[in-house]
């Protein structure tokens, strides 16, 4: 469905919708904020080059994407590489490689490679999902409660100097912060009560936009009548007072180093891969279950990084952290993410010295309720009740996620769910019958290379006492080369063993000279 399709009850066209997409955009623009600098934090570069990717994802990719509540920025999966090419190469050769991914995605959108994600099996793309919402809960509640020690985006399961997520989850709850929980118990009283009354209704009036002005005004009361509870510096949104000061283009003479294309190429590809992703993450989020076209989104990621990477910003990709909370807070349609764009280029202009107030521990908490809307303990009997060819790569890619990163885990899904479907075809492609010592295989699908073994072993352990094997074609309308060559093969250990084979209209294959 698209966004026009209004006579079925979809958000008409961008800026229709104002009432739900403005506070939206307001409550993504808040949690976005602190993510843009954590980003850059993690990736070793300047942190205006994180408001940089910022404002130019939220602002570009809207105008060119076609995804309704996608919203772009600078991504943490990509923080390991950027500060690994800062490291060896400078921040400046980033920027240009940052350029080159932007061209590379613009050539795949117009080569329409964004077909790639529609390879990925649904529940890799359900466990990708929980798992997020369960990196927000262990990620995000020692911020809640407090325990500032790792950078507000982080998704990585290894933590530098204080173990790995789960521990440092354990000294979180060692080391709490009276005024933060105090602001986290408020906000989720505040959440909940939006859920569960009419004020669910009142689109213009989100509860997380509430809980952010209370949040703030709450701090600062503390400050004056309670300065032992309230949350200090480091427990707030840190904003760099002039960050448009700190903005500078690229020099492009960066481009003329092999090491800037060779970085771009890998940029590219991981953030095409991320992108894509999420935007189906997103698009199984939406409500309106509308449909986003990847190759476009792919154009609109390429645009941005290509803009982002000339003024000195970070890489960017669709991020779901953002995205999951544009859906849960109420966003309808584009607007919103461009709202949320707008309003960090607001931001960092005019707003610094008021953005510094906002505690951290509200943001956090937002997420975490988000992150339980993603990995409530109905998904988990749900996806267990469907068998465990479902469940295995579903519960796998979680594990993986949780353990080691987003991508990592994607991938260990995408075998292991690949490994299942493999399983279940060898399964299915064949049946036997046993009938006075004749055994007959009969193909009932296409056979491919991988039915290779499950076809022999239907031939070689045929009862004691078979003198005869059949191969039928059945219904299969094609059988791989490896397949042919193999049944040629057999042949003659049959006929060694006193077993005649009779192959039905299965062509012989055409082995390599010398091998007969």
């Amino acid at each position: 469905m698209s966004e026009t399709n209004v006579a079925a009850g979809v958000p008409g066209s961008p800026f229709s919708q104002l009432r739900h997409d403005l506070p939206s955009g307001v409550v993504v623009f808040l949690v976005a904020l602190p993510l843009c600098l954590g980003v850059a934090l993690a990736s070793g570069a300047p942190l205006a080059s994180g408001l940089v990717a910022g404002v130019v994802g939220g602002i570009v990719v809207p105008l060119i994407s076609r995804s309704s509540l996608s919203v772009s920025g600078p991504a943490a999966g990509l923080a390991a590489i950027v500060a690994s090419g800062v490291t060896h190469h400078g921040f400046e050769l980033i920027c240009g490689a940052t350029m080159i991914a932007g061209l590379l995605q613009l050539a795949l959108g117009l080569l329409r490679a964004g077909v790639v994600v529609s390879f990925i099996p649904s529940t890799v793309i359900r466990g990708m999902l929980t798992a997020i919402g369960l990196l927000l809960i262990l990620k995000q509640i020692p911020h809640a409660i407090g325990y500032d020690h790792e950078a507000f985006d982080s998704n990585e399961f290894m933590v530098e100097g204080e173990g790995n997520t789960f521990s440092l989850f354990f000294h979180a709850l060692s080391s709490i912060e009276v005024g933060a929980v105090l602001i986290s118990l408020m906000t989720v009283a505040i959440m909940l009560a939006q859920d569960k009354t009419a004020w669910r209704k009142i689109a213009w009036f989100p509860a997380a936009l509430v809980v952010v002005v209370v949040a703030t005004l709450v701090n600062a009361a503390l400050g004056l009548w309670a300065p032992g509870i309230a949350l200090g510096a480091r427990h707030l949104v840190d904003v760099p007072l002039d960050a448009v000061g700190a903005i500078s283009i690229v020099d492009l003479s960066v481009l003329l180093e092999a090491e800037t294309w060779w970085l771009g190429a890998v940029l590219g590809v991981v953030a095409s891969l991320e992108s894509l992703l999420s935007l189906d993450a997103v698009d199984r989020l939406d409500p309106f279950k509308r449909r986003s076209s990847p190759n476009r989104e792919l154009l609109a990621q390429g645009a941005a990084n290509l803009l982002s990477g000339f003024l000195g910003g970070l890489p960017i990709t669709s991020v779901i952290v953002r995205s999951s909370a544009n859906v849960n807070a109420g966003g309808k349609t584009r607007a919103s993410a461009f709202i949320h764009g707008a309003l960090l280029l607001l931001a960092v202009v005019f707003l610094a010295p008021l953005l510094r107030m906002v505690p951290l521990a509200a943001l956090a908490t937002i997420l975490v309720l988000t992150g339980y809307k993603l990995a409530t303990p109905q998904i988990f009997i749900a996806m267990w009740r469907r068998g465990l060819r479902i469940f295995a790569p579903f519960a796998i890619t979680i594990v993986a996620i949780l353990l080691s990163d987003l991508l990592k885990g994607i991938i260990v899904g995408i075998v292991v769910g690949t490994g299942f479907t493999i399983r279940e075809a060898m399964r299915k492609a064949l049946v036997t019958r046993d009938h006075e010592g004749v055994r007959t295989v009969r193909f009932t699908k296409d056979i491919y290379f991988f039915h290779k073994a499950a076809v022999l072993d239907a031939l070689e352990q045929a009862p004691p006492g078979t003198t005869k094997l059949i191969v039928d074609k059945g219904a299969a309308d094609f059988v791989a080369e490896d397949v042919r060559e193999a049944l040629t093969d057999f042949e003659t250990l049959a006929r060694n063993r006193g077993i005649e084979l009779e192959v039905r209209g299965v062509a012989r294959a055409s082995l390599m000279p010398g091998a007969h």
